[in-house]
């Protein structure tokens, strides 16, 4: 008996052997075997083999054949809309945007008792120190203001009308910038690029190699990637996805494709380091297959880089990997195909004028963690595609991240506790002038470590080795510059300390603390800033959001809070950044996509406001979630019900992240069904007491009522219809015994109607 591992793995194994001429039968289950004789397949897995000589039967593992398998993931449950609808929390003292009321400030969760029933409003603040209260269930109709923290923020009027001037005028600035958008696209569309084939045999192999179980996010990332490198156009997607979440698997699979088609790749790195990790990454996945994969960078002597040069000419090399030395201009392609980028914003200028030269008519995959703003803008208003990646790995814990001043105690204390449990440090000083002294420091402190340094001015195979011995558990602790900023994956490395972090950009923070945590560990990042040293408003503001930005799939919220704290500088050009800051980064984003559609003749639906007001408590108790940050998330997953569905859904999670959920609880999550439910029919608000349920449309959108029709069994005696000003349709309600009943006879009234 062969165990296969997965089904898909036992039906190749079955196959390979028959194409061997080796008869075998493929079963289902252990039910269907004979006494004896033969070679079966059967889907399963064990550690290891073993013999069983008394019933003449022989096992042999997946892991014997296929070698050791990595920890496999848990599968975990995703929300398949995933919408990008805000980037950031929301904390007391923000400004908002409303989507009807304007610019105001977040003052915070209020309950309030309205006619025996208690329902949580967020409390907004307005011009002259008017208030809005918002119920919670409606949180998906405000934004946060991301308009750079250094922009004079100006709060609206409650009821005035600069609100809608000032929404007008940017739509009217958003017609020109979304003509040049819409004439882009349809350049793009125009131009015709490489139509890949479908997936071939030997794609479905390499694919069902794969030593993990995919997340559901890859699986769809992959396919939008492959449908868009079938398509007879050029492919232009952004894939977004925190540290580790598994990019490079998708571009693998990308370049696998593009290669079995007979075109060459390309892929460009941003350090050395990188590059000959996913080169050595490459010819392991790919060494059962005739791929000639190439790496370009500071490792290779000059001597192979001539040769590799001469065989992209002539189409010997089928993937390089590469620094920006692929970039220069005595690199010529025989017939690329497909360019991956990873973290496009680490190149300069002059490198991006060089890949918009490569790319006009390949395929291009762009890789990114924390996207740059432009490019996030770009993304958000169609212009390029985009795939998010948001599922964390299974067997993953969001690292610990300290942000104090500089203590050796402390230091030492990270540095035995990390060592005692097996495992390595990343010591991190930004400057190649004192690494040796912060050396020294080490030794003094921890002695019976095993202590090098690694810095961009060492030789190429001095950095190697350094990286191949830290790789291997030779070295403890690693004193570096930022050279290990982007990808290095040693999943033995826990914890990081990094020595003025004040001095360091957000994202590059992030990325920092993303080469820990790379394994089942729970890793610890120490980000120290000098004592006693004032550190400026930004660098502050920087140390705070990388705090508080630990749990998985933050890169987003790090790209936005980025924009904050530099400003839009010239994201859109000064002229629209004037504009962007008067209605926020969100709401900007929102009409030029309006404008983008407008002009190539899309008809957007006008979301409706509907407010819900109903007798029966609905709010998340502070005792069920405590933390202000959670219950706010947790209010914009219940606002965000669109479904049975997805009430399900977040009744599920929030059963299974808080325990049993209170009754309160669960009629907020009914409240935002029968809100959607409503704002579908335009009705604009739903009043209800013990005894009448009042249904009122909006007076400029209403229909002519006269014509409702109604299930007579249903409603016999119990409706009236008024058609004037403001038209409405009321209900006697039926008597009912809980207020989870009287919210089942709202629903079931609405659906009738």
């Amino acid at each position: 008996i062969i165990l296969g591992g997965s089904s898909r793995r036992a039906d190749n194994l079955a196959e390979q052997l028959s194409d061997d001429e080796i008869p075998c039968t493929k079963v289902q289950n252990f039910d269907d075997l004979p006494a004896e004789g033969g070679i079966f397949i059967a889907q399963g897995g064990l550690s290891r083999g073993f013999e069983y000589p008394l019933n003449r039967t022989v096992v042999i593992s997946d892991k014997e054949i296929f070698g050791q398998e990595k920890r496999r993931r848990k599968r975990f449950k995703v929300d398949k809309k995933n919408k990008i609808d805000s980037f950031t929390d929301l904390s007391v003292g923000d400004y908002i945007v409303h989507q009807n009321h304007g610019i105001g400030q977040y003052v915070g969760i209020q309950r309030l008792t309205v006619e025996g029933a208690q329902r949580d409003y967020l409390k907004i603040l307005y011009k002259g120190g008017d208030s809005l209260y918002i119920p919670a269930d409606q949180l998906n109709m405000i934004y946060k203001h991301s308009g750079g923290e250094g922009a004079n923020v100006r709060l609206n009027n409650l009821g005035g009308q600069d609100w809608n001037k000032a929404k007008q005028r940017v739509k009217d600035s958003c017609k020109d910038m979304a003509k040049e958008l819409v004439e882009l696209y349809a350049q793009r569309e125009s131009i015709r690029g490489i139509e890949f084939s479908a997936d071939t045999e030997w794609q479905r192999d390499f694919e069902a190699a794969f030593p993990y179980d995919e997340t559901d996010d890859q699986l769809r990332c992959i396919a939008e990637v492959k449908q868009d490198m079938e398509r007879p156009h050029p492919m232009e997607r952004l894939l977004c996805g925190d540290v580790g979440y598994g990019k490079t698997e998708v571009a693998m699979r990308a370049a696998f494709k593009a290669v079995m088609d007979g075109y060459q790749v390309a892929y460009l790195v941003p350090t050395t380091i990188l590059a000959n990790q996913h080169y050595n990454n490459f010819r392991q996945r790919m060494k059962d297959y005739p791929i000639n994969i190439a790496t370009l960078s500071r490792f290779v002597t000059p001597t192979q880089q001539k040769n590799v040069v001469k065989q992209l000419k002539n189409g010997e090399v089928d993937i390089i990997i590469g620094t920006h030395k692929i970039l220069q201009k005595n690199i010529d392609f025989k017939k690329l195909g497909l360019l991956i980028i990873d973290e496009e914003q680490r190149f300069g200028v002059g490198h991006k004028e060089r890949i918009k030269e490569l790319k006009n008519e390949i395929d291009v995959l762009t890789l990114s963690a924390t996207p740059i703003p432009r490019t996030l803008h770009m993304s958000m208003t169609g212009i390029r595609d985009m795939s998010v990646l948001a599922e964390p790995p299974g067997d993953r814990y969001p690292v610990a991240t300290y942000v104090m001043e500089y203590d050796t105690d402390i230091i030492r204390e990270a540095i035995t506790k990390e060592l005692s449990r097996g495992g390595q440090v990343y010591y991190l000083h930004n400057r190649v002038q004192g690494i040796e002294k912060a050396v020294s420091l080490i030794e003094q402190l921890v002695p019976e470590a095993r202590i090098a340094s690694a810095h961009g001015k060492m030789s190429e195979r001095e950095l190697e080795g350094i990286m191949l011995d830290m790789a291997e558990g030779a070295i403890d602790v690693l004193v570096c510059t930022t050279i290990i900023e982007t990808g290095l994956d040693i999943a033995n490395v826990n914890t990081i300390i990094i020595e003025d972090s004040d001095r360091l950009g957000l994202a590059q923070l992030y990325q920092l603390r993303g080469r820990v945590g790379r394994s089942n560990r729970l890793a610890y990042a120490y980000l120290t800033y000098r004592p006693d040293k004032v550190l400026n408003e930004d660098a502050q503001k920087r140390l705070r959001a990388i705090r508080e930005f630990t749990e998985f799939g933050s890169g987003f919220k790090i790209a936005m809070r980025d924009l904050e704290i530099r400003g839009t500088g010239n994201v859109i050009g000064p002229q629209q950044s004037g504009h962007m800051e008067s209605v926020g980064y969100e709401m900007y984003c929102k009409l030029l996509a309006e404008a983008v559609s407008e002009m190539r003749g899309i008809t957007l639906e006008e979301e409706i406001e509907t407010s819900v007001d109903l007798p029966v408590n609905a709010f998340i108790p502070d005792k069920y979630i405590a933390s202000h940050a959670q219950r706010i998330s947790a209010y914009k997953k219940i606002a965000a019900i669109d479904s049975q569905e997805d009430l399900s859904d977040v009744y599920d999670e929030l059963l299974d992240r808080y325990g049993d959920v209170p009754v309160e609880v669960n009629n907020l999550m009914e409240i935002s069904l029968i809100r959607s439910m409503a704002a579908k029919l335009k009705f604009t608000e739903i009043k209800g007491n013990k005894e009448l349920l009042t249904l009122l449309f909006d007076p400029e959108n209403a229909p002519d009522l006269s014509g409702l029709v109604v299930d007579e069994g249903f409603m016999s005696g119990k409706i009236a219809i008024k058609n004037g000003k403001k038209p409405k349709v009321i209900y006697k309600l039926d008597k009912y015994s809980s207020q989870m009943e009287y919210l089942n006879i709202v629903k079931e009234f609405i659906q009738k109607v």
